[in-house]
């Protein structure tokens, strides 16, 4: 397998190429943000749907929510209880607008009521660094970003995203536990192919990847990564891609994002 990178307009430029490819070689790498262009993007220059076909799900991963150690709150319900009693008036930073960290916390203050003001950083680590300095009053970031904040006095994690605990985080509550009832965002990580790849080639790969991702070892570095590894079937995949694209519009309208 030969990876290529072709970065620009927020994948989109990849994730064109693969759509229209047709020698049936190429593969595209890609997570829950694949669905999220058309809402993003006047012109992302493909469909998500139409344009391509599930071939191996390889797992999940949720977010940490986490705010300044100085904000005197010591849980999520705190943390909802002080967002509801300033509405507006308190800040959150994310990696970029549209990103997953944006849709993270936009996705959880429609899901408990509250109203925030959105500071977009350029990467994930400048989000974290503006909580850090206590200059805005939330983030969300994946686990491998912020975990080497857990003792820090300048931080303070709420809640984790995901459907479950994070193997690498097992303390931390989900934000569901915690107090968002029936809240759960995270984001996932599959393969997908374009439409005139023949499902016979598609099935190859499909258990070629099962085969993989049964190893142990890839598992436990998945796992490192904070990506909650899974086999999942292609029709099943599928499914996820079409619940997903149809999760996608309503929540990139309720967060106010766009690009183009």
């Amino acid at each position: 397998m030969i990876v290529e990178n072709r970065a620009g307009a927020g994948g989109t430029m990849g994730t064109t190429f693969v759509a229209r490819s047709t020698d049936h070689n190429a593969l595209l790498f890609t997570a829950a943000s694949h669905n999220l262009a058309p809402s993003l993007y006047r012109s992302p220059g493909y469909d998500p749907i139409k344009d391509f076909s599930g071939v191996a799900y390889v797992g999940n991963a949720g977010f940490v929510i986490a705010v300044p150690g100085t904000l005197g709150v010591d849980s999520l319900r705190d943390y909802i209880k002080a967002i509801k009693a300033k509405p507006g008036e308190l800040n959150y930073s994310s990696a970029g607008n549209g990103g997953a960290t944006h849709l993270t916390r936009a996705s959880f203050l429609a899901n408990v009521g509250g109203k925030m003001q959105h500071i977009p950083m350029k990467a994930t680590g400048d989000a974290i660094n503006e909580v850090l300095a206590g200059r805005t009053q939330g983030t969300a970031a994946a686990v491998p970003a912020i975990i080497g904040f857990k003792n820090d006095a300048r931080i303070k994690m709420l809640a984790y995203t995901g459907a479950k605990r994070s193997p690498l985080l097992p303390d931390l509550p989900t934000a569901a536990e915690a107090g968002a009832p029936g809240y759960k965002y995270d984001t996932w990580f599959g393969i997908l192919a374009p439409k005139s790849m023949p499902r016979e080639e598609i099935d190859k790969i499909h258990a070629a990847m099962d085969k993989v991702l049964a190893d142990a070892t890839v598992q436990a570095r998945l796992t490192r990564l904070g990506i909650d590894a899974e086999q999942m079937s292609v029709e099943a995949f599928d499914s996820l891609l079409r619940k997903d694209f149809d999760a996608a519009g309503p929540l990139v309208k309720a967060s106010g994002a766009n690009i183009e």
